[in-house]
């Protein structure tokens, strides 16, 4: 997993609406990249939302936002739209940004293993540096969490 101090790797991949988006787009600016596991999950919508919720917040301390998940372009649309995010969503179905940052790996839920995507937060600084890693990630109070610091 990227820590900080980190150079950010020169990602690239498909937004919501079928756009190529990469990290070229956001050199020079702050950015929030979060990798969430599944869309219109319970975490996964309270997360976003809350991070939406508090999106001019961000936009006024210079802040770009960029969800990352390994749904389909459909699926992410499907949850752009029923929530109106103010921000891109990026469908990586072929983890090639998620494992590129470090956030596929082993899980457990009930009992069981198998591979997913850990919820976590990048802050990277306007040099393209990770400034912050946000592992233990607080769904509802996500926006307090990268806000506090």
């Amino acid at each position: 997993m990227l820590q900080e101090g980190d150079k950010v790797p020169n990602f690239k991949g498909i937004d919501q609406n079928g756009n190529p988006i990469g990290y070229e787009d956001y050199k020079g600016k702050k950015l929030i990249l979060f990798f969430y596991p599944k869309a219109s999950t319970p975490g996964c919508t309270a997360q976003a939302c809350n991070l939406n919720d508090n999106w001019r917040n961000f936009a006024e301390k210079g802040y770009e936002i960029i969800g990352i998940s390994a749904d389909s372009i459909r699926r992410q649309k499907n949850f752009s739209e029923k929530y109106q995010f103010n921000y891109p969503l990026i469908a990586d179905e072929n983890l090639e940004i998620i494992k590129a940052f470090g956030v596929w790996g082993p899980k457990k839920f009930m009992g069981k293993e198998y591979e997913g995507i850990h919820r976590t937060t990048f802050i990277i600084n306007e040099e393209g540096i990770v400034e912050r890693v946000i592992k233990k990630v607080k769904t509802k109070e996500h926006a307090l969490q990268i806000l506090e610091n």
